[in-house]
């Protein structure tokens, strides 16, 4: 038996060639090869006959290459295989046409007389039943021996690593399992079997169910491991000495008696949680977690008052400029009459309220340009993160780093399903706003396929006709040649013609950002009338008068997304209206839409994209670190995560500081002095 850390060197079957691929898909040890486990299993003991109609989900089919053949159709090449059935079916009874689109090598790979497996999804065609860019895998004479791991049995399928094929792939992984010592569960967690078995049956299952068990119970494994790190890493937090803040309470009385509207009990309650915190001389550690409309700017208010009142400067890092700028003149608007010094800092502007000359400033707001060296932050005692998804670990970290134990308080408007908080965000703790403020108008969401131009043009006129705006998105900013979509430059022409007497704007990305904010302050002041743009109104966008928003394509944007985007209309007292668009041609989109329009909360709409998208695309990869997760697909078990954080709880209960021996976790476990990652 070889050790688990050795490298790939250390295995003599592998080829050089095969430890060259097998690196660059980032397997550098004998332990990382085990740990490639399967993405699914195909059942090979015995295969079904050839479909007669279409299948709505993909389906394994086992036969011999009649014919290759490669045309071009469209502007598109195409490599067409016809797979007949081994039970002897022939051309138009028992085949099936196998396409690839755009890949001309695979008639270099595929010829008449193979054996093979094909897998996807059979639809209906003119020529016949067809598979497009199906899985293919070439079968051998000896495949079909009684101890075969091809044929015969249940066959792992593995995520590609190119340079190698699923049949060496499998090879390689059923010759390092005898060999490679597997390391035992980790304290606390029971198995219900030795380590090496569940290995063994995670790879090369008797059946498809024994396969899935053995992945779930490396999974939990998985899970306790991260969910003992976040919790363990709060625990190392709470024994750090900070500061003790939000014993003054002048500016937040004077802040609250202002307000000519009531804070919801929700926006309360998390205050109140904040004081707590940061009267603790602990540094806070908080997730601030609200549906779009709930009011989380105004928690922010209140924190970063309770900072200044304490003799400290509060931070505010969001992701844009337009955000940035947004939340600077919302904090300008109602803090300014308090006496209190603002400051705003991007890679654009660089500017700061009356008051600076008075002194330092006392809320210093920014983009990502607040990571670099900015002479505004001093003695910071607060630090506020929003939208804390769109930046990276290292990005948070860094701006944490500038202060002394500073509290830290993350938002999100992006409600996140309770899975992914317990496990990627266990070391925070969190406080929901779950109430809207009364006086909003009503949100109206309406899916419409197909519709006529003149209908969605009458609609709107009918809005602006009353003294309303309307936001017109689109995902393209231009016209793209691989993509069937308008794009809001093209279309900005035609609402012109369409909308005669108003004024249409057009914002994106693209734009300087000089120019962005010219745009937004017409449109926030009533000069523009209706703003074609892209996603980029997604986040903090506040215009209370916009009552409209038809979002062109609308199946092209995630369900997320969606949801943050109407968020920006009903945010005054008038009822709201969100159009979806769509041509109705794509299935997963229409169903897609269709929980938007059902579905008015957050939190459920979070979990249906769950379920949908899987984890990685709703926590973004990137920004969370999920991509080093083997088993972020279990992350949609509710079940499994409440297994592995009950698991995770009985050990910290046992030996809060980790003092016994841990040695084997210490690595994974993290710096003690790293923030928020």
């Amino acid at each position: 038996m070889i050790a688990a850390t050795t490298g790939l060197s250390g295995l003599d079957f592998l080829q050089p060639k095969e430890r060259e691929a097998l690196t660059e898909a980032g397997i550098v040890t004998a332990g990382d090869l085990l740990e490639w486990f399967p993405k699914r299993y195909e059942d090979r003991r015995s295969f079904r006959g050839f479909p007669f109609q279409p299948e709505a989900m993909p389906v394994c089919l086992h036969g011999v290459i009649r014919d290759v053949t490669s045309r071009r159709f469209g502007g598109r090449s195409f490599v067409n295989a016809v797979v007949a059935d081994e039970t002897g079916g022939a051309f138009g009874s028992g085949t099936i046409h196998c396409r690839w689109f755009n890949m001309p090598f695979m008639a270099k790979i595929a010829a008449a007389g193979q054996q093979v497996v094909v897998y996807g999804r059979v639809k209906d065609s003119k020529g016949g039943f067809v598979m497009d860019h199906p899985e293919m895998e070439i079968l051998r004479e000896q495949d079909v021996a009684p101890d075969s791991i091809h044929l015969g049995r249940v066959v792992p399928i593995y995520r590609n690593v190119p340079g190698l094929s699923q049949r060496r792939l499998r090879e390689v992984m059923h010759a390092a399992l005898p060999r490679v010592e597997s390391s035992d569960w980790v304290p606390g967690a029971e198995a219900e079997k030795p380590k090496q078995k569940i290995l063994r049956d995670a790879h090369f299952p008797a059946t498809p169910e024994i396969g899935k068990q053995a992945l779930r119970l490396l999974a939990r494994e998985e899970f306790f491991l991260l969910q003992l790190r976040m919790l363990w890493r709060k625990e190392r937090r709470r024994a750090r000495e900070g500061r003790s803040q939000a014993h003054k309470m002048r500016l937040l009385t004077e802040f609250y008696r202002s307000l000519p509207f009531d804070l919801t009990n929700a926006q309360k309650r998390s205050i109140r949680e904040i004081i707590a915190d940061m009267r603790c001389p602990q540094p806070m550690n908080r997730l601030l977690q609200g549906d779009v409309g709930t009011g989380k700017t105004f928690v922010a208010m209140a924190a970063m008052l309770l900072a200044v009142d304490s003799g400290c400067q509060a931070v505010l890092m969001a992701p844009t400029q337009i955000l940035a700028e947004q939340h600077y003149l919302t904090f300008l608007r109602w803090l300014a009459p308090l006496g209190v010094r603002l400051s705003l800092k991007t890679g654009a502007r660089d500017e700061s309220s009356h008051l600076e000359m008075a002194g330092r400033s006392q809320i210093l707001i920014g983009t990502h340009a607040l990571l670099h060296d900015v002479p505004q932050m001093v003695d910071v005692g607060l630090i506020v993160i929003d939208e804390q998804h769109k930046f990276g670990v290292g990005q948070r970290s860094g701006l944490v780093r500038k202060g002394e134990l500073p509290d830290v308080l993350v938002m999100t408007a992006t409600p996140i399903p309770r899975t992914l908080t317990m496990t990627l965000y266990g070391d925070l703790d969190c406080s929901l706003l779950d109430e809207k403020p009364s006086g909003r108008g009503r949100l109206i969401t309406r899916l419409r396929v197909a519709p006529k131009q003149k209908d969605v043009t009458s609609f709107v006129l009918g809005e602006l006709e009353k003294g309303r705006q309307a936001y017109l998105v689109y995902p393209l900013v231009e016209e793209s040649a691989g993509l069937k979509a308008e794009s809001a430059a093209a279309a900005q022409a035609k609402w012109r013609m369409r909308l005669p007497g108003y004024e249409v704007g057009l914002l994106h990305g693209r734009l300087k950002s000089d120019e962005k904010e010219e745009i937004m302050r017409r449109f926030r002041d009533g000069a523009i009338h209706a703003l074609v743009a892209t996603s980029v109104v997604e986040v903090g966008v506040d215009v209370p008068n916009a009552t409209v928003m038809i979002l062109h394509h609308a199946e092209r944007f995630g369900l997320a997304q969606l949801h943050q985007l109407r968020g920006r209309i009903g945010r005054g007292e008038h009822t709201g209206y969100c159009v979806l668009l769509t041509d109705g041609k794509n299935p997963e989109g229409l169903e897609k839409l269709q929980i938007i329009e059902e579905m008015n909360d957050g939190f459920q709409i979070a979990e249906a994209d769950l379920r949908i998208r899987g984890p990685g695309e709703v926590a973004g990869k990137r920004q969370s670190g999920m991509d080093g997760l083997a088993f972020a697909s279990f992350l949609t078990d509710a079940a499994l995560v409440r297994e592995a954080r009950a698991l995770t709880e009985q050990v910290l209960a046992m030996d809060p500081g980790l003092n016994t021996d841990f040695s084997a976790l210490r690595p994974m476990l993290g710096d003690d002095g790293e923030e928020l990652g």
